[in-house]
């Protein structure tokens, strides 16, 4: 700084000699990051003590949970928050590949950041460009042997911060609804409702267990809340056990008749009875509960037991189980076989959304083939809309389109 001395005559004579800046330069800093996630409400896909990831300690940390793929770490900032820069600091347990995203509502994801190159320790991630109430840590590729383990997420932007809020650190917990996945009863919900706009195009599907039509696809007649098939084999499991149940029941005389068209679209000694029977069938409660049963039985437990022991979470496990009703369970293993070619699972140490997309897209080939399944919308714009927005715990509101058709959920 330049500066020049004045003199100054006072009154007693006496000269005073003051300095005088002949020019101020300041350089004024940008305004510093606040942190924004101190004793913030936290919440863990599945693990214990998530609140430790926040709590300002360098001592405590959050453990995920063994034998579960994918994990994440969601801070509520409070309000709508700009986020300029996220600190992570990795206990041995790091990602590999991991994402940091940023949500308004909880349920719609966008990257902040990406890498599938993460080797542990700190990462200081800076220049970082969104904003949202939430931030989530998505850890979807172990680094280590070791599950994913974080001793702090600190979350920076201009602010100002919400107050920190009073939480209460536990003990180990139990696997959350959200870990969960598909066998959590929400979650199955969703499932089915999302299977019903796609077979019935209505998320009533408790509304479709008298539905029967052939809708010319070559499996004959297709029919109840999963579209049973004449010509698939499942149709005759389904009146074979309600059979077993209630043997006096009106369609046990076409067990016959479904035996001998079994693997063919013949509607042979089914017509002209058969359509009026199976209508007749659906308002016995015992016939409901078959279809619920059989259904659970043939598609839902062995698509999302597959799809545990690949480490999927809900939507991974919804997209086997989708994959089930359509193509069978020999089907979906066709699928998972043909994705494996390019992707490998969270199990196998894989990127989920790596994987998901690889799946889906290996199901999208497989639908091509088949006239009647050509229209991929209920892939395209419903599972790929879900994994785009990085909603792998399949959480609500839903929104989506099938054939044309927008459905919504809370």
């Amino acid at each position: 700084m330049s500066i020049r001395a004045k003199a100054i005559a006072l009154g007693t004579g006496i000269t005073a000699v003051c300095t005088v800046p002949l020019v101020i330069s300041v350089t004024a800093d940008a305004a510093p990051d606040v942190l924004l996630s101190k004793g913030r409400p936290v919440v863990a896909s599945a693990g214990a003590d998530a609140a430790r990831a926040v709590d300002g300690l360098a001592s405590t940390r959050w453990a995920a949970s063994a034998g579960i793929g994918t994990q994440w770490l969601r801070i509520d900032l409070g309000k709508g928050q700009d986020v300029s820069r996220v600190k992570l600091r990795w206990e041995r347990g790091y990602a590999k590949a991991y994402r940091i995203q940023v949500s308004g509502d909880g349920a719609a994801w966008k990257d902040l950041y990406a890498t599938s190159t993460g080797d542990g320790g700190t990462d200081d991630l800076k220049k970082l460009d969104g904003s949202g109430r939430y931030l989530r840590v998505l850890a979807t590729q172990r680094g280590t042997a070791y599950e994913y383990s974080l001793y702090e997420v600190q979350v920076f932007g201009p602010g100002p911060a919400a107050p920190a809020t009073e939480t209460t650190v536990t003990g180990p917990a139990a696997v959350s609804p959200l870990a969960a996945g598909l066998r959590y009863p929400r979650k199955k919900s969703y499932a089915l409702e999302l299977v019903s706009s796609a077979e019935n195009s209505t998320l009533n599907w408790r509304g479709e267990f008298g539905y029967l039509e052939d809708i010319n696809d070559g499996r004959g007649y297709t029919g109840g809340i999963v579209g049973f098939c004449s010509g698939t084999s499942d149709m005759l499991a389904l009146v074979t056990e309600y059979t077993r149940r209630s043997p006096s029941n009106k369609l046990a005389r076409y067990l016959p008749a479904l035996r001998t068209v079994d693997g063919s679209d013949s509607h042979a000694g089914l017509d002209p009875g058969f359509p009026a029977a199976w209508k007749a069938a659906a308002a016995d409660p015992v016939f409901q509960k078959t279809q619920e049963d059989e259904r659970d039985r043939m598609y839902f437990d062995p698509a999302v037991a597959l799809a545990s022991a690949d480490a999927l979470r809900a939507l991974g496990q919804f997209a086997y189980y989708d994959a089930a009703v359509m193509h069978g369970q020999s089907g979906l293993r066709k699928i998972r076989t043909a994705a494996l070619k390019v992707a490998r699972t969270p199990k196998q140490g894989g990127d989920e959304t790596v994987w998901l997309n690889a799946f889906l897209n290996a199901r999208v080939k497989e639908m091509k083939t088949e006239e009647a399944h050509s229209d991929v919308s209920r892939v395209e714009t419903a599972q790929r809309t879900f994994l785009r927005a990085g909603n792998l715990d399949l959480n609500g509101p839903l929104t989506w389109r099938v054939y044309g058709d927008k459905f919504s959920t809370p």
